[in-house]
């Protein structure tokens, strides 16, 4: 008889717990979620996951920390070898599938943004959103307009996502769109530094 037990690292048993939590912080949000809940999901016990963590703000600080870790390294792999407007169009043609395509990411996104009451949590959604608007505007050039436009689409196709709602993107044709709109607004800033 062989022992077919696979043994997870710390490191990967960690990242079981946080993809874990992510699912249930999506649902419940910081305050509306338990230990008891992701520790059930995740397969392990209560107590386990206190030993990890410490507390449940920290597991929650965690989840927003890889939730810009995955958007950070879709938009990397996507712009590489590019710059200026291929590099965004390729940022934004990635995002739908880095994020917007796993509905529980969806809605952490969002649980993360509700949770900015919170002093810790403002300061950590602040430092990633920091992180992501400095990824973008180095890997494609943007300046400050495209890269405000580029963000605040991300966000609206969040919630367009989140609701149900395709209607608030404008159209079947919004990615076009939107990547016409930014290679736009980056020949705008290019000539008007020249």
């Amino acid at each position: 008889m062989t022992d077919t037990t696979i043994r997870m690292s710390a490191d990967e048993r960690r990242l079981a717990i946080i993809d874990a939590a992510l699912h249930e912080f999506a649902r419940g949000g910081l305050e509306g979620t338990t230990t008891d809940a992701i520790a059930r999901r995740a397969g392990i016990s209560q107590p386990y996951v206190i030993r990890l963590f410490g507390a449940k703000k920290a597991l929650f600080l965690a989840c927003v920390e890889r939730q810009f870790e995955l958007l950070l390294a879709a938009f990397t792999d996507a712009a590489e070898g590019l710059s200026g407007a291929e590099a965004l169009g390729a940022m934004g043609a990635v995002y739908p599938q880095a994020l917007l395509e796993q509905r529980h990411l969806v809605l952490m996104q969002l649980q993360i943004f509700a949770a900015c009451d919170d002093d810790d949590v403002r300061d950590a959604v602040g430092a990633g959103m920091r992180r992501v608007h400095a990824l973008i505007g180095g890997l494609s050039g943007a300046g400050p307009d495209t890269l405000r436009m580029f963000v605040a689409t991300g966000i609206l196709m969040s919630v367009a996502t989140a609701t149900g709602v395709p209607e608030l993107l404008g159209g079947d044709d919004w990615r076009e769109r939107s990547a016409e709109q930014c290679a736009a607004s980056i020949a705008r800033e290019s000539s008007a530094s020249s």
